[in-house]
């Protein structure tokens, strides 16, 4: 009778639902809880101290506008400041805001005017009590959605050197560039990086790697409304911005400028973000660019997170990858994506998804891959959902641009805006996340003799456990025809009726021991299986979770 029920508990996890999100139970923290609206929050960390965290966020009390300045020195635990940048002058401070530190601990924040059109700069060396009067970087009218940068890297030639970037809405509309190379008391003369551009430009993402490089990338839009980005632009420097090799089109995309009818009628973009490995790992020196796509493979027929990657410093891209892994053509929506690489190498992308919710709300995912983008884990860091709609006193349909993801050491940083609960007031919120609770660690390189797939511990637990398991070499083998090939680790969670709860492990891996993290923060208490897959390897553990 016992091998009656695990056989008919096999056939169920052998059919049961794929592609499920682990809940991590994170702290979900506001980061200065206010009476004014805060989103499009952007983050920094310190050069020098990683325990100094610096986000603004685009602040709005209609009619006035400005950038939030807030800080921690705890690693996010407990923060300080305000929602109003007092560098002069004060009516200018139109959002948009840009944010670094120096390799000296000076904040810097970039922004667009409010009564006059131009970007504009500010430093503080007292953690934002005070800032200086405005630097005028240039006074064209620009678009809302650049970025500004620091070299963190102390090896660089060009360590703490600061780096802005924007597309400006004249001429041609090409990404102008500027950098400081002393914390903000002055800047070069903007100059376009791709003058003249096939079309009109949106964005300016911009990002440094190893060895003083630098990296842009932008959306080429159409000319009319609603400027669907159609195309990629990438650039990079290697001599700290002065002289650019330019690609005007990496790769065609069919982005989501618009608004979401069943979300209140957000306005939505789908502009390229970027990230950089530089760890000294395997993919070291890889560029990945997410954007959000739809109705262009690999993205269905509603809104998907889309990854190109470059193995070769941009000369050629990679095939689209959709991130998000709920099945395709399936109505639900993803959207606004924020990317970074961590110290493992892992490619990390936060975004807003309703798949677990009604079409009018959404939450928080995180999708992880290990492997360069070939698999994803996902998870879910909100502890609540919310509805998105327009902000009250900006423009028609704004909800904010984009959200925000920064690793540091051992931790990821997720952070978004959202009126939870229900208020109509967005407020920024951050997650810290501690990444060894989501990757599979390697805890030994000696190559085992057999598969094993050990008890995890405690057991019971409430609510994180861990759980070992060991991999022979040859890794991964499968019979096909006369031959062995190597196939994927997975390591899943099921319930008691079989249906998978969480994915912890999907991908390939070296002979040796791993440990990895399993969180039931958000299941109920019962008992759950626990299954190891590997070519014809099978093995299923029980765990119980008591709350």
């Amino acid at each position: 009778m016992k091998h009656l029920i695990f056989s008919f508990l096999f056939f169920l996890i052998f059919i049961g639902i794929c592609n499920s999100q682990q809940y991590l139970g994170y702290s979900n923290i506001k980061i200065h809880p206010s009476v004014v609206t805060q989103t499009e929050p952007v983050i920094c960390i310190s050069p020098l101290n990683p325990q100094i965290l610096f986000v603004s966020a685009v602040t709005v009390n209609a009619p006035f506008r400005s950038e939030g300045v807030y800080f921690s020195t705890n690693g996010g635990t407990t923060w300080f400041g305000n929602d109003t940048c007092t560098g002069q002058s004060v009516a200018n401070h139109g959002g948009s805001p840009g944010i670094a530190m120096d390799n000296n601990g000076t904040f810097l924040i970039t922004h667009v005017g409010i009564s006059f059109p131009g970007v504009f700069s500010h430093y503080s060396t007292n953690f934002g009590a005070s800032w200086s009067n405005a630097y005028t970087l240039f006074s064209t009218l620009t678009d809302d959605k650049g970025t500004t940068t620091a070299d963190y890297i102390p090896s660089s030639p060009y360590y703490g050197r600061i780096y802005n970037a924007r597309a400006v809405l004249s001429g041609s509309y090409p990404v102008y560039f500027s950098y400081s190379t002393n914390g903000g008391l002055n800047w070069i003369s903007a100059f376009a990086v791709n003058n003249p551009p096939p079309q009109r430009c949106s964005g300016g993402f911009i990002k440094t790697g190893k060895d003083g490089k630098i990296y842009l990338t932008w959306a080429g839009v159409a000319a009319t409304t609603p400027y669907t980005e159609n195309f990629v632009g990438f650039a990079m420097s290697t001599n700290g911005g002065d002289n650019w090799s330019v690609n005007q089109n990496v790769y065609s995309v069919n982005g989501i400028n618009g608004t979401f009818p069943s979300k209140n009628g957000i306005k939505v973009n789908g502009l390229p973000h970027l990230a950089v490995d530089k760890t000294n790992g395997p993919r070291s020196g890889w560029i990945y660019i997410v954007t959000t796509e739809k109705n262009l493979a690999p993205a269905g027929s509603d809104p998907d997170i889309i990854l190109h990657y470059s193995s070769n410093n941009g000369t050629s891209w990679s095939p689209g990858i959709r991130v998000n892994q709920d099945a395709l053509n399936n109505g639900k929506i993803q959207y606004f994506p924020a990317i970074d690489v961590d110290s493992t190498g892992a490619v990390n992308i936060l975004f807003y998804d309703d798949r677990n919710t009604a079409s009018d709300s959404a939450e928080i995912i995180l999708a992880r891959s290990q492997n360069g983008g070939s698999t994803w884990r996902e998870y879910v860091i909100s502890n609540h959902r919310f509805q998105p709609k327009p902000i009250y006193g900006a423009s028609g349909g704004y909800q904010g641009d984009h959200i925000a993801l920064q690793a540091s050491g051992n931790k990821l940083y997720a952070l978004w805006m959202d009126d939870y609960p229900s208020s109509g007031l967005y407020q920024v919120w951050i997650a810290p996340i501690d990444i060894s609770t989501i990757a599979v660690r390697n805890i030994s390189t000696e190559v085992p003799t057999s598969f094993k797939l050990f008890q995890n511990y405690p057991n019971p637990f409430n609510p994180i456990t861990k759980i070992k398991f060991s991999i022979p070499n040859p890794t991964v083998i499968a019979r096909s025809g006369a031959t062995w090939q190597s196939q994927g680790v997975s390591l899943k969670v099921f319930d008691i009726l079989g249906k998978e709860v969480a994915v912890l492990v999907n991908e390939t891996l070296q002979p040796g021991t791993y440990e990895t993290t399993f969180d039931g923060s958000n299941l109920p208490s019962g008992i759950y299986f626990y299954q190891l897959r590997s070519g014809n390897y099978i093995d299923t553990k029980k765990l119980v979770l008591l709350k």
